[in-house]
């Protein structure tokens, strides 16, 4: 195997993020030897990643576009304290082509795709043309985007309803709009080009065909520079609500190995079409028949990578330094064989009996499940209060079973351990979901909650209504600023219990 000189390699990685995909890139780093630098706002003072990295440093104020958005902020950083290397994780900058571009005028390196591939497959459009190219399947719609109501009218004749109206530069499940009928078609391209415009700054729609209960699956992809791309099997992300993941689950329920087999070959020529390189995930959803449609590529970490590493034993993070260090994948051309089943179950803090209302609070008690075959990547503990200007994500419950049933009885035991007093959560949700016999027959589609979910089955309690009003008032306020970036020129300071740290590394 090919390798790199000593001097290429990377030795002090500053973690452009927080929270607990902050933790777990650096418990990879400590793990490899190299030096883990965080990053925390004024309400991350006492995060877990700031603990736990060799140095952390402050970036700002709670609201995101004066701290971990402010990329001036952020670049400066990395340069005063000498990072040779920035994992940006996911959310924030993982896929913003322009801070890439950054790190590397600054002879920072990224470790991710290159500039280049996130703005190519950041637009919708552009990446459904590199599926094309590549002989990948796309669900019927516009060539591009509309530049009118009636363009998009002249697309609902040829193509019917129900129709699905997406923001050309949109993730996250943010700019996406189902049309049922003319009647509606007005009011829906309004006010997904406003969404848009909002969240991503760009107001651009095109139309698709609208599967009916469809399956939301994704391929886990590794690629180097050799050429050589990886396909380390499928993940079902169905579970969903308001176009947001809740639980994922690897291999797919709904796949034979005939159809993972055209699925692995068509992910893995779209990212050779696009001379991919790093950790991404091929998204597509797969209809009633077992025919599946190419999404578009996140081409960054998923939260949901725990799955594919308990069933490969692989470490995607690992990989993805090594690819950034210019070696070849650890596994060469021996890929591994998934094994077994993994489901993941994200522990967020909102309250399922007030349609999923954000919730914020400290914990006041936590205990975390234990076990055969359970894992928990999270950065809450006792004491520790919640910000309001974040993700509302704690943590993730990560099990492996040898079959799917052994991994959903498993997490049914780990969920029934998981005690967690503070803000209110979905825990309870996740164990009606993880009973439910449709769920525990693997008949998933993304309308699985619209279909069979109640609010009332979870219990609510009264002091939820005005914390949850205040953290959804908040948290959208966010959204909306999501791509301002600020600019702040205050230089940055070491946090006080990291001084030893850094006279270790001599700065």
């Amino acid at each position: 195997m090919r390798g790199v000189p000593e001097a290429a390699k990377l030795k002090r990685v500053l973690i452009a993020n927080r929270g607990e995909i902050a933790v777990r890139i650096i418990r990879t780093l400590r793990e490899m030897g190299r030096t883990s630098i965080a990053i925390f706002s004024d309400p991350d003072r006492t995060s877990l990643h700031v603990l736990l990295a060799d140095e952390a440093y402050p970036i700002g104020p709670g609201p995101s576009r004066e701290s971990y958005l402010d990329m001036e902020k952020v670049i400066a950083l990395a340069k005063r304290v000498g990072a040779d290397a920035v994992h940006p994780g996911y959310g924030f900058f993982a896929e913003n082509a322009e801070f890439a571009q950054a790190c590397a005028d600054n002879g920072i390196t990224f470790i991710g795709p290159t500039p280049h591939t996130i703005r190519a497959l950041g637009d919708k459009l552009m990446a459904r043309e590199a599926a094309v190219r590549a002989g990948v399947p796309i669900i019927p719609g516009s060539p591009g985007p509309c530049e009118s109501l009636d363009e998009v009218k002249g697309f609902a004749r040829t193509i019917g309803y129900p129709l699905m109206l997406k923001a050309a530069a949109g993730g996250g499940g943010k700019g996406m709009r189902v049309v049922r009928s003319d009647d509606e078609l007005a009011g829906a391209w309004d006010m997904t080009r406003g969404e848009a415009k909002a969240a991503f700054g760009d107001d651009r729609v095109f139309v698709e065909r609208f599967i009916e209960r469809p399956r939301h699956v994704e391929a886990q992809i590794l690629a180097d520079a050799t050429g050589r791309v990886a396909f380390l099997g499928e993940r079902e992300c169905s579970v969903q609500r308001r176009h947001q993941k809740l639980l994922e689950e690897t291999p797919s329920p709904a796949f034979n190995e005939a159809i993972r087999k055209e699925f692995g070959e068509a992910s893995c020529r779209v990212a050779k079409e696009v001379g991919y390189l790093s950790a991404g995930t091929v998204e597509f959803i797969l209809d009633e028949q077992g025919r599946f449609y190419f999404l578009e590529v996140n081409t960054r970490l998923q939260v949901e990578h725990p799955v594919t590493e308990m069933v490969t034993g692989l470490d995607l993070v690992a990989e993805q330094i090594r690819v950034a260090e210019g070696l070849e994948l650890s596994f060469g051309d021996d890929t591994p064989q998934p094994r077994g089943w993994a489901m993941e179950a994200r522990i967020i803090a909102e309250d399922p009996a007030r349609n999923f209302m954000p919730s914020v609070g400290r914990i006041e008690r936590v205990r975390f499940p234990q076990g055969p075959g359970v894992r928990n990547d999270t950065y809450i503990y006792r004491g520790y209060d919640v910000p309001v200007f974040y993700d509302s994500l704690l943590a993730k419950l990560v099990v492996w079973g040898a079959d799917r049933e052994q991994a959903r009885r498993r997490l049914l035991r780990a969920l029934d351990e998981f005690v967690l007093e503070g803000p209110h959560h979905n825990i309870a949700f996740h164990s009606w979901l993880a009973a439910h016999p449709e769920f525990a027959a693997g008949n998933l589609s993304t309308g699985f909650l619209e279909q069979h979910f109640d609010p009332k089955m979870i219990k609510a309690s009264p002091e939820s209504t005005n914390a949850g009003l205040l953290a959804a008032a908040l948290h959208e306020h966010a959204e909306r600023a999501r791509v301002t970036i600020g600019r702040r020129e205050d230089a940055a300071q070491p946090s006080a219990w990291k001084w030893r740290g850094r006279e270790r590394s001599g700065r």
